[in-house]
């Protein structure tokens, strides 16, 4: 794992371990909230967390990144969105 990205990782953990929460926080928890919650949510690709995750193969960060409904809903309003202005520039 990149040093950088390990040192994001580690606080964000520190973090999760703050919250009053009844699941015990292990590492492979960290790890697959870090790949949800924190990346995916915010439009990082695949790729990139596949690569800060330290994985040589993608279907390994597909195990570890669940995508959520809520994104999947928002990437459908924005492709709509960018369909809807590239049809309006086409047309003018």
């Amino acid at each position: 794992m990149n040093p950088k990205i390990e040192q994001l990782f580690i606080k964000f953990t520190k973090q999760l371990r703050q919250l009053d929460t009844e699941k015990e926080l292990t590492f492979h928890i960290a790890r697959h909230t870090f790949a949800t919650a924190v990346t995916l949510t915010n439009i990082v690709s695949i790729e990139s967390v596949s690569k800060m995750l330290g994985h040589k193969n993608i279907q390994t960060t597909q195990h570890y990144a669940k995508v959520l409904d809520r994104k999947v809903s928002e990437d459908m309003a924005l492709l709509k969105q960018k369909l809807t202005q590239h049809s309006i520039s086409k047309s003018s």
